[in-house]
């Protein structure tokens, strides 16, 4: 059953994450006064600006001479590991196809009994399968979708292996730029690893993000009750089921930046999800965490200090009710670190994340 009341936990997020952007030299005070006034009007945007300290400004364009520092962390749980991956440097831009790399890296859980944490390093070697798949690629079959939720019509995007058989379905959420051709993308690369992959454009009750508009679509998605999204999430999994190719009972979600916390939100309503990779997400409402059936593997980047922040909270919350939990840490990487379209992409760690995502796949929805 789908939680109806509607909080303003994403929206803050995304007022936060903007304001964290202008302040650190990564957007210009016009594109931050755009995406704030989508989500809070003109005047409290041009307040909120005006409350911030950007780096150094010129005609209202930020000018850094250098990148911008690094918060510190805040102090880990105590059960947060000792040691971490070892990544490129953040914002490292690949000029070539990721490569094959082993790291070492090391993982808190927190197991089904509550009474055991343990903490556990493991090598794994970062998947030479995390680059652009092509739409026309013949190892998989990809299309837009339209299906039915809540009164409206949904569009989407799937991609499947272009084979015979069934096929564990993955969901897929964007970020706070919409379903965009990097998610697509994405999509792609998790057919090509042998799964059903099914992105939903949440801007599809206006027209969809290329309609909408790039600047327009933090403040549509800021304001839309979290429940409608949710809604829209368990309404592709429902149209998914009648799909000959889909494999019924397995099913999981990931999603990054915004996407990851609407897959913890989905996680908490959506109890036929066997399995749960939110990346750098916001903590859902930690009173719904109860409801979780599914395993969630949460993945964080070691710079990203206002997201990382929740994560004493989400693990004590997921061991107190007895869920599978994991995070993994990959440090010197950035939020957003997998997105390899943009200038915090980190290439290792990114690589690595991807093959613990399979990884937690193949174990909890496969298996």
């Amino acid at each position: 059953m789908i939680d109806a009341k509607h909080d303003d936990g994403l929206k803050q997020y995304l007022i936060d994450e903007f304001i964290e952007d202008y302040q650190q030299g990564q957007m210009t005070r016009r594109d931050a006064l755009k995406r704030l006034t989508g989500l809070v009007g003109a005047s409290a945007a041009a307040a909120l600006i005006a409350a911030c300290a950007p780096p150094s400004t010129s005609s209202g364009q930020l000018t850094p001479t250098t990148a911008p520092q690094p918060t510190a962390m805040p102090p880990a749980p105590t059960t947060a590991p000792t040691t971490a991956p070892t990544v490129a440097p953040t914002g490292t831009q690949a000029t070539t196809a990721p490569t094959a790399t082993t790291a070492a890296a090391t993982a808190t859980s927190v197991s089904a009994d509550p009474t055991i944490t343990t903490t556990a390093t493991e090598t794994v070697t970062a998947g030479t399968n995390n680059v652009p798949v092509s739409a026309d690629d013949p190892a998989i079959q990809a299309r837009g979708i339209t299906f039915p939720s809540q009164g409206a019509n949904v569009m989407g995007y799937l991609a499947r292996p272009n084979k015979d058989g069934t096929f564990p379905l993955i969901l897929v959420c964007h970020e706070n730029r919409g379903l965009t051709d990097h998610i697509k993308d994405v999509t792609r690369r998790l057919a090509k690893a042998g799964y059903v992959g099914l992105a939903i454009d949440l801007l599809s009750r206006e027209g969809g993000t290329a309609k909408v508009g790039g600047a327009r679509v933090p403040g549509v998605l800021g304001n839309t009750p979290p429940a409608q999204m949710v809604g829209d999430f368990a309404a592709a999994l429902d149209f998914s089921r009648a799909l000959p190719f889909v494999a019924q009972k397995l099913f999981g979600m990931t999603g990054f930046c915004f996407g990851g916390g609407m897959t913890w939100r989905c996680v908490t309503q959506i109890p036929e999800l066997r399995a749960g990779v939110p990346y750098y997400g916001p903590n859902p409402p930690l009173q719904d965490v109860p409801n979780i059936q599914a395993a969630v593997l949460a993945q964080y980047g070691g710079n990203d200090a206002r997201i990382n922040g929740g994560i004493p909270a989400i693990e004590k919350a997921m061991k107190d009710n007895n869920k599978i939990f994991e995070y993994v840490m990959y440090e010197g990487a950035n939020h957003a670190f997998n997105n390899d379209t943009s200038g915090n992409y980190n290439a290792k760690a990114a690589n690595e994340a991807w093959a613990k995502t399979l990884a937690w796949f193949e174990k909890y929805v496969r298996g």
